[in-house]
């Protein structure tokens, strides 16, 4: 046996030993609850994400509108995919996803702006994007090979996120204005 596993048996006294913890063993490489506060920070960025393109979605009027109307409503979608995949990452290491309305803009990194104007909201959009890059990649950083598993699960969001983030440019692009 390589020089750093863990005995056979060793595992399977620490798995029963730590039952109710869940997919969180000994091996887990960092501070669960610190993993946890990350991911309802991203939670928060994500709901607050939704709710923003969802109302530009509606908002957006006038000539050429619909293209765009409906690429805020697909990122809202996708938005909401990515609250999901996080809150489940949250109950799987044993936290609680929170949603409460009321401090979402407390804890989201993104700001929830409103405007009447179609390019003022796809600027709105992509800067919120790039926030979310910016954060997403620093908690992935942190985390390091600590949580393979959440890691994963930021990085397919980061990846969308900047895939977002170059939708909402090709609109602001000379030939789409």
């Amino acid at each position: 046996m390589a020089d750093f596993l863990t005995d056979v048996q060793t595992l399977r006294d620490r798995a029963r030993d730590g039952i109710m913890s869940g997919p969180v063993t000994t091996a887990y490489g960092t501070d669960v609850d610190r993993v946890i506060d990350l991911l309802n920070t991203a939670l928060a960025t994500e709901l607050v994400c939704v709710l923003r393109y969802r109302q530009h979605h509606f908002a957006a009027k006038g000539l050429d509108s619909e293209p765009v109307a409906d690429e805020f409503l697909e990122h809202s979608n996708e938005e909401q995919d990515h609250a999901d995949q996080i809150a489940n990452r949250i109950y799987q290491l044993g936290g609680e996803a929170l949603m409460d309305p009321s401090k979402l803009l407390d804890r989201s990194h993104s700001e929830y702006v409103t405007s009447r104007d179609l390019t003022e909201m796809i600027r709105e959009n992509l800067i919120a994007e790039r926030v979310a890059i910016a954060s997403y990649t620093e908690m992935i950083n942190w985390i390091g090979s600590a949580d393979p598993t959440t890691r994963r699960v930021l990085e397919k969001v980061l990846a969308k996120e900047e895939e977002h983030a170059d939708d909402m440019l090709t609109f602001l692009e000379p030939e789409h204005s």
